[in-house]
């Protein structure tokens, strides 16, 4: 019996090949799509042609930049690039016009602006200023970039001369101004517009990506600066007044 297990496991035991190991080619990479941030429409505005080109040129070379004619530039959209060799009436004239007409962020390069025509300018908004012997490619990059988040960027003579007037206008060594004579800042006016529209003050924090906090300032600004009563009144002067 042990002798038939024996001849039965002689027989029956087989050697069992080893299978071939087969290599799988490993399934290509497909590239993922980087998404890109959509290019900032920048209308460049200039009295001298030649600045203007100068001006253009560098622009093409920035890839998140799109170039677009001055009569097609939308308001509210974008930047638009000022360019002037000194800040004059009719340098003035056309700033208000790209501030308040078209409701846009401004870039303005100059060769030289005095006191008076500086508070003037940050009056309006516009805290974006290149001197023009400072122009390269890439400092009109940044500054298109930090116009359209609506931030600030000064030349340091420019901004201690700025901190220097302020002082004395608040210890009241500057010309007498109202400072309603100033005018409203474009933040103010999308703040107010956005009250026009029935919106609280959470609603407008989130839409302009602001705290409350300061949402209840810019207001209480306003208000106290152009002595309104409240928020209805101040949307209505606004209103009057053009800015929205």
């Amino acid at each position: 019996m042990l002798q038939y297990a024996d001849d039965v496991r002689a027989t029956t035991t087989r050697t069992i090949p080893t299978q071939t190991t087969r290599t799988i080619p490993a399934q290509t990479a497909r590239p993922i799509p980087a998404q890109t941030a959509r290019p900032i429409p920048v209308a460049v505005h200039a009295l001298d042609p030649l600045s203007r080109a100068g001006v253009v040129s560098y622009l093409r070379q920035c890839p998140e930049i799109s170039l677009v004619e001055e009569d097609h530039h939308q308001a509210g959209a974008g930047v638009a690039l000022l360019v002037a060799d000194t800040f004059d009436e009719a340098a003035m004239a056309g700033l208000s016009r790209l501030v308040k007409a078209e409701r846009t962020r401004v870039v303005l390069i100059l060769d030289r602006i005095q006191e008076p025509e500086l508070l003037d300018v940050v009056s309006l908004g516009v805290t974006t200023i290149l001197w023009r012997r400072e122009v390269t490619g890439e400092r009109l990059r940044q500054a298109v970039r930090t116009a359209v988040r609506g931030h600030g960027d000064l030349p340091p003579d420019l901004l201690g001369k700025l901190i220097g007037c302020m002082g004395r206008r608040r210890t009241g060594d500057g010309p007498d101004h109202n400072p309603a004579d100033y005018g409203m800042l474009p933040r103010e006016v999308d703040v107010l517009r956005l009250v026009a529209d029935g919106m609280d003050t959470g609603e407008i924090a989130v839409k302009l990506l602001y705290s409350e906090r300061t949402i209840k300032n810019i207001i209480h600004t306003v208000t106290t600066r152009f002595q309104l009563r409240n928020r209805a009144h101040a949307v209505a002067y606004a209103l009057r007044e053009g800015y929205i």
